[in-house]
């Protein structure tokens, strides 16, 4: 009943299928099936994550302007909510020369009032990609008719609580985020494996949960929340 987002500059989400999924319902949604672990198989589709995020950061900064991401979780939580929303895999976000400024040009040609601060150009990009999570999850339960309850949420994205927040409240299901360096604590398990050391993908996983502490995110439902996903859906990817 989970799925994982690999959450980072770019994203993989999706979820762990005992055989790989072929069909042209897949295939339209541009899902992929990669191999992993044990004969397990990763069906999932690689979005866009906080790329938004840093290639604003650095126009900021070739304006004099540096702020951490710390500083921007905060000035994003003191932000007007749903004030704009982008969908972040459309073209113009692919490798804009000035991120702010395409997003700006994207929220007036959707007829949005464009972010003007950090903080709201933060809040703009977090909503957005927590929408984003909760469009590619139901998309996920129509193609592999599973109903998922819990989204693991790993790597540097998920030291984002604010993000965490706003995909559990998206999504209408429980995060847990970490750890944080999961491909490399992936890469020793495997070493682990071929050593004699531990002994199966069972046994890998209970000494990742033994390991490391993970933070947990209820949802916060609300009807601003169900309101953003209807103009999230209405959003053109082509703009």
């Amino acid at each position: 009943d989970w799925a994982y987002l690999s959450s980072g500059t770019w994203s993989l989400i999706g979820v762990e299928l005992p055989a790989p999924l072929v069909d042209e319902a897949s295939r339209q949604h541009n899902f992929t099936n990669e191999a992993g672990f044990g004969g397990t198989t990763r069906f999932l589709k690689n979005i866009v994550g906080l790329w938004l995020l840093q290639e604003s950061r650095r126009a900021w900064s070739r304006q004099g302007q540096t702020l951490d991401y710390a500083e921007l979780n905060e000035l994003a939580e003191q932000a007007e909510p749903f004030r704009s929303l982008i969908h972040p895999n459309a073209a113009p976000f692919l490798n804009p020369d000035d991120m702010p400024a395409a997003i700006a040009a994207y929220c007036r040609e959707s007829s949005q009032p464009a972010p003007e601060t950090p903080g709201q150009f933060a809040r703009c990009i977090l909503e957005s990609l927590a929408l984003l999570y909760d469009q590619t999850l139901t998309t996920l339960e129509e193609l592999t008719s599973r109903k998922i309850s819990k989204l693991h949420i790993v790597g540097g994205g998920s030291q984002s609580v604010l993000l965490n927040q706003f995909a559990a409240s998206a999504t209408g299901r429980t995060v847990l985020a970490g750890p944080v360096e999961a491909t490399a604590i992936g890469n020793c398990l495997i070493q682990a494996i071929a050593m004699g050391d531990l002994e199966s993908l069972a046994a890998m996983r209970r000494l990742v949960h033994d390991s490391f502490t993970l933070d947990s995110y209820d949802p916060q439902p609300s009807a601003a929340w169900q309101q953003a996903r209807e103009r999230f859906a209405a959003l053109d990817l082509t703009r």
